[in-house]
């Protein structure tokens, strides 16, 4: 018999729909009917879905539909906000101080934010319970910033939140497990493993991580320091920061399909079967400000063809990867936490050269690490840099890890 209880998800589906239950036959009904009402409304407005068909007889036909893009976003935020102003509650964009020509700017109203809180009160409530404290080391921007939403996610649930966000030393967060005694982490997965590695793991027992990618060696070191498996979750901004959610079985992550057509394409744009591995497309169907449709993500995963073995009817995304040309952070990631006196690592990377500075807590097997990093970034010469990690010591990256390049 099986003993894994059914995703979450599924009774949010129903509860949000007004269902008794859901089904393949459902979910795909109900998608249909929320993309025609988009185009439909899409048609009548002009703006720029103006060209797209007034309705589609089935969802096989999605095929035939263009693309959407990051620079469509960018070149046409006025064209693609679905509501008045007056509705929006957030924007978020990808304005640095360092952008050249327009920035991508995503728009929620309340409503958009509200779906987002409840998919994550179903998510965390996988693995929080009332009069739990969980510890959030996103960032706190605001009104209706992610870590506010997680937070009052947490707050729903009946558990404490403790607004940590991912800016404090090893110090504090020694400090903080200490007094407060968090026995959940919701953070970004190697900023997990460095907490653990060097903090230890206090009364934390259990971890949702998102936000970046997570290498098979950030993975186990995490796991086995925590002694449970980890629940990760994916999500971006255009899927409203919240697309599918990991339950008991840990096989994928459920995907919010009331809110968001999957498809997997390959490098031509042509739609793939479940279980091939290619670039996800979304279209974001229960977003009220900016549905987006056929928006490229430039994550790499695959549907997983066989049901889950919790029951649920919702399909479920694999483990997520970045498109990238050349040195993967990843695969770098990989190979430098293999070494369980890692706390942290940083690339920089030069004209003939990488150069990884490493936070340690103890003494890493140097040769070994060199000669695989070696073969991983040929033909560019690779360099370690390593000290040991203080007290007053940061993570060294405050968000998703990269390659820096350096003059």
């Amino acid at each position: 018999m099986n003993d894994i209880p059914v995703s979450r998800l599924d009774a949010l589906i129903a509860e949000q729909e007004g269902l008794d239950k859901v089904d393949r036959d459902t979910i795909r009904a109900i998608q249909l009917k929320k993309l025609n009402r988009i185009l439909a409304r899409e048609n009548k407005r002009g703006a720029f879905y103006r060209d797209l068909p007034e309705r589609l007889r089935s969802l096989e036909e999605i095929s035939f539909l263009p693309f959407t893009t990051d620079e469509d976003l960018a070149q046409n935020a006025g064209g693609l906000l679905l509501c008045s102003q007056s509705k929006v509650s957030r924007v978020l964009s990808d304005a640095t101080s360092g952008t050249t020509g327009a920035a991508k700017r995503v728009f929620y109203t309340g409503d958009d934010l509200e779906n987002t809180v409840q998919l994550y009160m179903a998510g965390l409530g996988e693995l929080i319970f009332p009069g739990s404290v969980t510890m959030i080391c996103f960032p706190f921007s605001g009104p209706f910033g992610l870590g506010e939403l997680i937070a009052e996610a947490v707050s729903r649930l009946g558990a404490r939140p403790l607004k940590t966000g991912p800016l404090l030393c090893y110090g504090e967060y020694a400090e903080l497990l200490e007094r407060e005694k968090p026995d959940t982490f919701v953070g970004m997965p190697v900023q997990l493993l460095g907490l653990l590695r060097y903090c230890g793991k206090g009364s934390l027992c259990r971890a949702l991580v998102s936000g970046d990618a997570c290498p098979e060696s950030v993975i186990h070191g995490c796991e086995s320091i925590l002694g449970s498996r980890l629940f990760p979750h994916y999500g971006s901004r255009e899927m409203g920061m919240a697309g599918a959610i990991c339950c008991h079985a840990h096989e994928g992550m459920h995907l919010r399909e009331n809110h968001i057509i999957a498809e997997i394409i390959d490098e031509s744009g042509r739609p793939l079967p479940d279980g091939e591995r290619g670039e996800l497309v979304v279209t974001t169907i229960g977003m009220e400000a900016m549905p987006l449709i056929r928006y490229r993500t430039g994550d790499f995963t695959r549907i997983l063809p066989e049901p889950c073995p919790c029951g649920s009817a919702a399909l479920r995304l694999d483990r997520i990867e970045r498109r990238h040309t050349g040195l993967s952070v990843p695969e770098l990631d990989n190979i430098v936490f293999e070494d369980p006196a890692v706390i942290d690592c940083r690339y920089e990377l030069g004209k003939d050269r990488l150069c990884i500075f490493v936070l340690a807590k103890g003494g890493i097997d140097k040769p070994l690490m060199m000669e695989k990093l070696t073969a991983a970034a040929a033909p560019l010469k690779a360099e370690i840099f390593a000290c040991y990690a203080a007290p007053g010591d940061h993570s060294l990256y405050s968000g998703k890890r990269t390659l820096i390049t350096v003059v």
